[in-house]
């Protein structure tokens, strides 16, 4: 029989302080989400959902302006700007729990620390931009580093490795030693392998199976796996919106095995499946 992971071998960040797990509500505001397709685009509605998030019980919102689904491209800086930074502004008095940055581009991290957020979400894991390692570091934030084979536009153009989850180690390898080079402290850092970016089904379902062997690393590992396509090719619902049940499988699947971060569209719903599952993992390591 398997042996369950206690807690002591799952992390958080230390800044999200004890616990289990946390769950990282997705607020997207652009008009092409792979899900959420524009629902938060608009200023109002996107505040009211990082209002609802928070008292559903996510432990961080993660706001971000510029769509990463496979095949999309970049956004210009301006259009960045204009999507994230009014909306932090709102969303920050409104809230009692921090929020995250999720951009690749330099200015958009510096706006949005400066507009309130405290973490920095980084689907390039510091590749993207040469200035973000030194943003991070001035800041003294946490940051969020996820594998990505590629670049949105391609990145689903036949993947291949060697071993998914021995090629991810090592890529978090170099990208940890560079980012405590350039000064950002690596108890600040939490590792993402990037489900779906650059992956097929085969890789995705390896990385879940096998995250504890991402645990040697010594940081928290944070999972996004709301809705993606790949339990659509489990499953077989092909629309986003009926892929609950099965991101919340893939969710408590993570928790087992080692993940505590979950950045997740539906808050109240992962919360409730992660209580259940943390009380059962308590009780089976006595």
């Amino acid at each position: 029989m398997k042996e369950f992971r206690s807690d002591t071998h799952r992390q958080l960040p230390s800044f999200l302080g004890q616990g289990a797990w946390s769950v990282m509500g997705i607020l997207n505001v652009t008009p092409d989400s792979f899900h959420d397709q524009g629902r938060y685009g608009q200023f109002y509605a996107a505040v009211e959902r990082a209002r609802q998030m928070a008292a559903e019980g996510a432990a961080i919102i993660d706001v971000g302006g510029e769509s990463t689904r496979p095949g999309s491209g970049p956004v210009t800086l301006e259009d960045e700007l204009g999507r994230v930074i009014p909306v932090i502004e709102a969303v920050i008095p409104e809230i009692d729990v921090p929020v995250s940055i999720d951009t690749s581009k330099a200015e958009v991290a510096r706006a949005g620390l400066a507009a309130g957020a405290r973490i920095i979400n980084d689907v390039t894991a510091l590749r993207g931009d040469a200035e973000m390692a030194s943003v991070a570091a001035e800041a003294g934030c946490p940051v969020c580093l996820m594998h990505m084979l590629g670049e949105p536009r391609t990145m689903q153009l036949e993947p291949h490795y060697e071993d998914v989850v021995n090629d991810i180690k090592k890529f978090f390898g170099e990208r940890i030693d560079y980012a405590v080079s350039q000064g950002i402290q690596r108890q600040s850092l939490v590792l993402d392998p990037g489900i779906g970016f650059g992956k097929t089904i085969e890789h995705n379902l390896e990385i879940i199976r096998r995250l504890g062997e991402f645990l040697e690393l010594g940081l928290p590992l944070m999972i996004g796996a709301s809705r993606k396509r790949f339990i659509g090719m489990v499953t077989g619902e092909e629309d986003t919106e009926d892929r609950l049940p099965g991101t919340l499988a893939a969710t408590v699947m993570a928790f087992v095995n080692g993940a505590g971060v979950f950045r997740v569209h539906d808050v109240a719903e992962n919360v409730q499946a992660l209580k259940v599952a943390a009380a059962i993992d308590k009780d089976t390591n006595g």
